[in-house]
């Protein structure tokens, strides 16, 4: 496993999920009483985030804020994350994803690859597991989930717009 490679392959799911949804679209919810694709992207950045404090605290032997949060209520978390993002821009909120995700690639960079896979330094997800298991399976499979949302409200936009188009015909 290569965690560059996964951090990339991941980040290219959520910004090709991203760069077709019109911008009048990024408010309105995915799905009924759900997140719209800003509040998604505010989650995720708030993940990048997430995962920037879990290198630091890991390897540079920080104190932590966001994973005491996380850890203490997740959903929690997740809320009060994208609610700190409400009055912000669309474009703001993917701004700070993209500079999040470029932080955490400029960590990843300065970790020696043996010990991002030295297992034991997340006592809190399993003695088992490694850093590259915990980004494959807490950030990969994340942003894949939440992109594949964003893609079906991309293309019901899609679908909706052509039923338009032919309803008008």
């Amino acid at each position: 496993m290569n965690a560059l490679d996964i951090l990339e392959y991941g980040h290219q799911t959520v910004m090709n999920a991203v760069k077709d949804v019109p911008a009048d679209q990024w408010e309105h919810p995915i799905v009924p009483g759900g997140w719209s694709v800003k509040d998604t992207i505010a989650h995720m950045a708030s993940f990048e985030l997430l995962l920037l404090d879990v290198l630091h605290t890991t390897f540079c032997h920080t104190q932590s804020t966001l994973l005491e949060r996380w850890l203490k209520d997740g959903e929690q978390f997740n809320h009060d994350e994208v609610a700190a993002r409400a009055n912000a821009s669309a474009q703001d909120v993917l701004n700070e994803y993209r500079e999040a995700h470029f932080e955490v690639i400029n960590m990843i960079l300065r970790i020696p690859p043996d010990e991002l896979r030295q297992t034991g330094l997340l006592p809190w997800y399993g003695d088992g597991y490694d850093v590259e298991d915990f980004i494959v399976y807490a950030f990969y499979g994340h942003k894949r989930e939440h992109s594949a949302q964003i893609n079906l409200f991309r293309d019901h936009l899609v679908s909706r717009a052509e039923f338009n188009q032919y309803e008008n015909a």
